[in-house]
């Protein structure tokens, strides 16, 4: 037992001992790494060309992990870059679809003079927020309503296309149905063929195209906006391009970007002004006579 003893407190007076000569190891090391002086700075030197190569294999994981590390931060970078170059690739895309309308309303302006446009379209902006639940699959909540002018029926769009109609008005909020929708279907031309057919949804962003009249002419990536048949959308709104399925049927590759909608335009119709009499007709007297 006495021998346990003292086998243990020897082994508490080397430890001490070691301690001791590595602590003054560490302060030498360190008065030797600050003083500034030409033959303290010759010595640095030798110890490490004599040290150095032999530790080489202790600096193999630290090097590594630094390159880790900096590979790592480079791939962050990238990663944010490619983020911020893919928001600017949707913003030049609805540039690109504004610079094509405006193109062709040029070309249509140029050949006639004196043109009113038309003053029956605005549009009021309102945000999109959680869906709280509704009989439709593919809808959402905006919060602007009867009050701010929005109809039931009226058009939203986002900065590409054409997202939905209003499906219902409540006086601060209202439920947009989307293009997607099972119970959505939308009159459209395909342009420049011209063909005429309904845009219907099937809960997905690619929706077919049915009822197409013709299919001369249409070929995938053509362009398709409204028509303006029955009222209910004006004319002449994107929705998308011609996408062609694997098994050769049309489809619409829808141009609203759903997975990032925050903010939507509906776009309020003035009402035409009704004209009550025939006016009068140049040249003809009251007794029906020139």
């Amino acid at each position: 037992m006495a021998q346990d003893t003292s086998t243990a407190n020897a082994w508490k007076v080397l430890r001490r001992f070691l301690v001791g000569i590595l602590f003054v190891l560490l302060l030498g090391l360190f008065l030797l790494s600050r003083i500034d002086n030409p033959r303290a700075e010759r010595f640095r030197m030798a110890l490490v060309d004599r040290f150095f190569p032999s530790f080489e294999w202790a600096l193999v994981p630290v090097t590594s992990m630094t390159r880790m590390v900096s590979d790592f931060q480079s791939y962050t970078r990238v990663y944010e870059q490619n983020q911020e170059l893919r928001g600017e690739l949707q913003r030049m895309k609805g540039w690109r679809e504004a610079a094509l309308q405006l193109e062709q309303k040029n070309a249509q302006l140029l050949a006639l003079n004196n043109v009113k446009l038309n003053p029956r379209l605005a549009f009021i902006t309102g945000e999109v927020m959680t869906d709280s639940g509704s009989p439709f699959s593919q809808s959402a909540l905006v919060n602007i309503g009867r009050q701010d002018g929005v109809r039931d029926g009226s058009a939203a769009v986002d900065g590409l296309g054409l997202v939905g109609r209003i499906a219902g008005v409540g006086e601060v909020t209202s439920r947009i149905l989307f293009l997607s929708d099972v119970s959505s279907s939308v009159p459209v031309v395909i342009v420049p063929s011209g063909r005429r057919a309904i845009v219907r949804g099937d809960n997905s962003i690619v929706p077919p195209l049915d009822f197409l009249d013709s299919e001369a002419g249409v070929q995938a990536g053509s362009r398709v906006i409204t028509s303006g048949d029955g009222g209910v959308f004006p004319a002449d709104i994107l929705i998308g391009q011609v996408a062609i399925d694997p098994r050769g049927h049309f489809r619409v590759r829808l141009a609203a970007d759903y997975e990032n909608l925050e903010f939507i335009r509906v776009l309020k119709v003035t009402p035409r002004e009704d004209i009550g009499g025939p006016g009068e007709i140049i040249g003809i007297t009251e007794g029906g006579e020139e």
